[in-house]
């Protein structure tokens, strides 16, 4: 599949999401006792609700996304070229809005490609549109699909080859791979920090867009292409 994969079909996708209320104590007290069902196991009687909050961006039901980075290959002068546009603020019902109206003006069968995507991105974003009353567009219409007919890539699950056990970061394929990164980054346990702390969504956006250079080059070495070097890569605002 990937060897006859047309990049041209393919958008490379990431996001960044952070917990809805900066701290557990402004959170409504319904869903503080609902947060503490919702995280009972996880916790395993170690950690309390509180503590464990920092850990809710990662939860659709008590998360944001406050960034959608997204890659689009093309061809140019012969040569492949990759670019980027986000979309990012504080508010998520317009950063969804406009994410789902660029959709509908592409083709439905477009493919999404994300590092672990099918267990994060996708149904994230899914769950957000809804929560937000937005139509989940085309693309991302997941619900009552089997399994073997979303067509999605997850570069996480390109790597696992059946072995359902296995998870390699982004940053670790990338190095096994010998693919470039920066290495000023933040991580993902820092974004609700450098979002809610540091006020800094810049900071957070040019994390997300580096992880969609990543794995769109990551896409390419497992087509036994050559990366994209930086000098074609761009950003759009």
């Amino acid at each position: 599949m990937l060897k006859t994969l047309d990049l041209s079909q393919v958008m490379v996708l990431d996001i960044e999401t952070v917990p809805q209320y900066a701290s557990f104590q402004e959170v409504p007290p319904h869903f503080q006792e609902l947060w503490e069902q919702k995280t009972h196991y996880q916790r395993n009687g170690e950690q309390s609700a509180e503590d464990f909050y920092d850990r809710a961006g990662i939860m659709a039901e008590f998360g944001k996304i406050i960034c959608i980075s997204l890659g689009i290959f093309y061809i140019e002068e012969n040569t492949h070229k990759l670019r980027i546009k986000s979309f990012s603020g504080h508010d998520e019902h317009l950063i969804l809005s406009e994410f789902a109206a660029l959709l509908y003006k592409q083709t439905p069968n477009l493919m999404f490609c994300a590092h672990n995507g099918k267990e994060f991105d996708f149904p994230y974003l899914c769950r957000r549109l809804l929560i937000n009353q937005i139509e989940i567009p085309a693309q991302l219409e997941l619900s009552g699909r089997r399994p073997w007919e979303v067509n999605h890539i997850d570069t996480m699950e390109l790597w696992k080859f059946g072995d359902y056990k296995h998870f390699t970061s982004l940053n670790l394929l990338a190095a096994i791979l010998d693919i470039p990164t920066p290495k000023d980054d933040i991580n993902g346990s820092q974004v609700k920090q450098v979002y809610y702390e540091e006020k800094n969504l810049p900071r957070i956006v040019t994390y997300c867009q580096k992880d969609v250079i990543t794995t769109a080059q990551v896409l390419l070495k497992f087509k036994g292409m050559d990366i994209i070097p930086e000098e074609n890569i761009t950003i759009v605002t």
